[in-house]
């Protein structure tokens, strides 16, 4: 019987293990030029017994930026800092995938250089605050991406996947998840478009598939991996009535391309959905399971028993429990992570309390 303690091949990566440390936002890029310190390898070498690490997300680009002091792939420097940490993680003998991750129209001018706004598929501002420098700040109308702006922001996430490569990163993750600028694309209430890139399911699923090409042109398609939240409203997302047939069609034009994996966050009330996905997608996926107001715990390892996923992500119990792995493998005992902040989408960062990535 296969469990979540036994060894994985991932894109020809040797996993220790079947448990995935989910992306979580930390806000500690504190270096010059939203670099990764010395801290952010600590953290992540703390966590290399997992099988999998995927990284807090990380901008593509400077208009990507949608917190504060989150940590960048566009730069030169960036990719210098980056390295320590995935050298420190590969010391320990782990496998880190980084998470790359567009806000798109979630952030504030404030965030980004003089004359730069948020970007999205749509003039469509998202209801909710984001927190800043200067404290809380409403959600502002972002900039429509033009047709060049679009080849632009593609070609910014294949670049970033060029640099993670250069950092010694074993892969990365495409964020399409959690209301950020690839979900924003998929989802009828963000994207309001009347050319090629919206209205229909085909229109709307077609920058996540062009971005998901461009990435794997560029390094690979078996160093990429795509997250998915098909029904989540978080980030003020509506998806209307066809979340089936968008992420079936999604899953049927990502699949050719040979990726690494498939990462679902599942919705309450989804199963079904995660099995046909499941069944639909030819490759490794992973499942970050609907556990309510729980944390991910031992009972959600039987998911890789029975066949439901491949690995499991596990996100706030990593945070207060470094060891996870070996303590899910013992039965415990289980630091608690203070839930309240993690599920309240906290993104300040300066609690140490994950946001939701």
């Amino acid at each position: 019987m296969t469990t979540a303690f036994d060894a994985y091949e991932l894109a020809g990566k040797r996993l220790a293990n079947r448990i995935a440390m989910a992306p979580m936002t930390r806000s500690r890029a504190h270096g010059p030029g939203a670099t990764a310190t010395d801290l952010m390898a600590t953290y992540y070498a703390q966590r290399a017994s997992a099988g999998l690490i995927i990284t807090e997300g990380i901008q593509p680009s400077v208009v990507g930026q949608g917190y504060t002091d989150t940590p960048g792939l566009h730069s030169a420097e960036q990719v210098a800092a980056w390295r320590p940490v995935t050298e420190a993680v590969h010391r320990e003998g782990g496998v880190i995938f980084a998470q790359l991750m567009h806000t798109g129209r979630i952030g504030h001018p404030s965030l980004l250089p003089d004359g730069l706004l948020p970007v999205a598929p749509s003039a469509v501002a998202a209801r909710g605050q984001v927190f800043t420098h200067q404290g809380m700040q409403d959600l502002t109308v972002p900039e429509e991406l033009t047709e060049a702006g679009i080849a632009r922001t593609v070609e910014d996430f294949a670049a970033a996947a060029r640099g993670a490569v250069a950092a010694g990163f074993d892969g990365v993750e495409l964020h399409g998840a959690n209301g950020y600028l690839i979900h924003q694309f998929l989802a009828p209430g963000s994207n309001r478009r009347t050319d090629g890139w919206g209205g229909s399911v085909k229109g709307r699923i077609r920058f996540a598939v062009e971005v998901a090409t461009a990435v794997a042109e560029a390094i690979g398609g078996e160093r990429v991996g795509f997250r998915i939240s098909p029904g989540n409203p978080y980030n003020d997302i509506t998806e209307g009535d066809d979340v089936d047939e968008t992420y079936s069609a999604l899953v049927q034009r990502l699949a050719p391309l040979g990726l690494a994996y498939l990462h679902q966050l599942e919705a309450e009330g989804q199963r079904e959905l995660v099995l046909r996905l499941r069944k639909e997608w030819p490759g490794t996926f992973i499942l970050n399971p609907y556990t309510g107001a729980d944390v991910t715990g031992p009972g959600e390892l039987e998911l890789v028993q029975d066949g439901t996923a491949d690995l499991i992500a596990y996100g706030a119990l990593f945070l207060a429990n470094p060891d996870l792995p070996a303590r899910l493998a013992a039965g415990g005992p289980f630091n608690t992570p203070d839930t309240a902040s993690f599920f309240g989408g906290d993104h300040r960062g300066y609690t140490d309390y994950p946001a939701l990535g």
